[in-house]
């Protein structure tokens, strides 16, 4: 599902303040009906865990018990309910479009239409607990093989950064303008922060 943190009741907050994760999803998904029916029982909200994992590199050692991933991961835990609000409903399609690529909601046609505004439904997790992990650097090898020369002067040992990397845009069959700007320069900027991240990652020391 598609994602992301926010406050309705103070849009401008940061990440030093508590905040809500808002999933969009389609209204007959089996986690709207059971986010619905937890309300309905007089429950807080629908118990969820949400995790996500973004990889930064192979790391490969000496040896295979070793090998690892670069990486970056959360885990939150909370409630879930269905945003019921069309003031906080639209605002909250508005922060997750341009979630995905900024100022995409202003360049589209909106606000969505009612049988659009209708088949959607937007969860609002209140988060009650969450954690993060991160591994960056380079293979972390036992002792004895970094002492023996036959081993290091045999097999190599290193990380290979990975990222995510975008395409040249697509134009759709029917399309009748050129890419636009804010389009071209997402793409420009997340690729080059992809690829930072990662070589950055790779070249930490033990």
């Amino acid at each position: 599902m598609i994602g992301q943190m926010g406050s309705f009741e103070s849009s401008s907050a940061g990440l030093d303040v508590p905040l809500d994760c808002y999933l969009h999803g389609y209204i007959s998904s089996r986690i709207m009906k059971l986010s619905q029916e937890a309300i309905a029982q007089g429950e807080e909200g629908l118990p969820v865990c949400i995790a996500a994992t973004r990889v930064d590199g192979y790391v490969l050692a000496l040896t295979p018990f070793h090998h690892s991933y670069n990486y970056r991961s959360a885990v939150l835990h909370g409630y879930a309910q269905v945003v019921e609000g069309d003031d906080e409903k639209l605002w909250a399609m508005q922060l997750i479009t341009n979630s995905v690529v900024p100022e995409r909601w202003e360049n589209t046609r909106t606000p969505p239409n009612k049988v659009e505004r209708d088949s959607t439904k937007i969860l609002r997790i209140r988060v009650v607990a969450g954690s993060g992990k991160v591994r960056v650097g380079v293979p972390h090898d036992d002792r004895a093989d970094l002492k023996d020369e036959l081993v290091r002067g045999k097999y190599w040992a290193g990380v290979v950064p990975t990222w995510e990397v975008m395409g040249e845009p697509i134009s759709a069959p029917d399309n009748v303008v050129d890419v636009p700007v804010h389009v071209k320069s997402f793409i420009q900027d997340l690729n080059g922060r992809n690829k930072e991240i990662a070589l950055e990652a790779a070249r930490q020391p033990k």
